[in-house]
């Protein structure tokens, strides 16, 4: 089967990597998003998916939209139509980043063919993962489904349910998605070339969204119970990070954890009990904070940060909470 593939970070690379090594399947060419200034230099990087192409030889494409009114969807359209004139037939999409336009959905027989980290019509959108966690979902899971006009809104292909920790962070959770779910996107493509592939029609009034994570969704609100906080930050780990304020210096909050210490704590107040570092939180309850970084520090135990703050902790230290936008209150 020849295919295309469009994607960008590191899960789609990973999956790529598959597909490359994958002897039913031929991936004559990649599409993935341009050039972007990243790492302290701010220099100009190309995504994984790139990297993994170009090492391979495959020829890529770093078209910055596809829409026909634009050069780069004009262009698009051009090689699209080339590509499937030499026998491409479906498209594999993988945290693409960009909308696929409704008159390039049927330039291949098969269509274009996502790989969607959620067990589809649940957590639609740009983050499920986070969202799943956040949510305080018992699991996750990859959808593989063809992309229609909706967001997410395909019929599914195949799918499976993947548990979610207590411990997990977005990165634990994606990280295992991301390996199965390379492996049902390439059995799903087989399937499609070879005519075995069944559809399901998802449930409208079953979905549900996530969006775009921004850092406001990762600013920790002390006054919620410890159940939500913990699975905010697990949620926003790597990225962007959970933090939060003391004072007006900004603390990042690594791993969370249920404790059984009976320390009273007003919300967002730390306090040391038996060597552990607490924070109160709106239930009355209490979380040992496992990892924690300092402004211009990098994040560490927080048995090695509490040997290196204990003047800071004297003081009685409290995180803010955030303000209430006056549309909120």
């Amino acid at each position: 089967m020849k295919i295309i593939f469009a994607g960008t970070p590191e899960p789609a690379a990973v999956a790529l990597e598959h597909l490359l090594t994958d002897q039913r399947i031929e991936v004559a060419a990649v599409i993935t998003q341009p050039d972007a200034k990243r790492g302290r230099g701010r220099t100009l990087q190309p995504s994984k998916v790139a990297d993994v192409a170009e090492n391979h030889g495959i020829p890529v494409y770093k078209w910055p939209g596809l829409k026909s009114d634009t050069e780069s969807g004009r262009q698009a359209r051009e090689v699209l139509a080339q590509l499937a004139a030499r026998g491409v037939t479906a498209a594999a999409v993988v945290a693409y980043g960009n909308l696929i336009p409704a008159d390039l959905l049927h330039i291949f027989t098969h269509g274009w063919i996502n790989l969607h980290f959620s067990v589809l019509p649940r957590w639609r959108g740009a983050a499920p993962v986070q969202a799943a966690i956040a949510a305080g979902d018992d699991t996750s899971g990859a959808s593989v489904f063809r992309i229609e006009e909706g967001m997410d809104t395909g019929p599914v292909i195949d799918s499976f349910v993947e548990p979610i920790g207590l411990d997990d962070t977005a990165d634990d959770v994606l990280t295992r998605l991301t390996y199965a779910g390379r492996e049902l996107l390439a059995d799903a493509l087989v399937k499609l070339d070879a005519g075995t592939a069944t559809f399901t029609v998802q449930q409208q009034d079953s979905a549900t969204h996530a969006p775009k994570i921004t850092t406001k969704d990762a600013h920790i609100d002390w006054t919620q119970p410890c159940a939500v906080i913990q699975r905010v930050a697990r949620a926003h780990t790597p990225a962007p990070g959970a933090w939060t304020l003391l004072g007006d210096q900004r603390y990042k909050i690594g791993m969370m954890a249920f404790t059984n210490a009976t320390a009273s704590a007003q919300p967002g107040e730390l306090v040391v009990q038996d060597g552990a570092l607490l924070v109160g939180t709106g239930d009355g309850q209490v979380l040992e904070i496992r990892r924690i970084q300092s402004p211009g520090k990098k994040m560490m135990d927080a048995t090695d940060w509490l040997r290196g703050n204990q003047q800071l902790l004297q003081q009685s230290p409290q995180f803010s909470s955030p303000q209430p936008s006056t549309q909120e209150a």
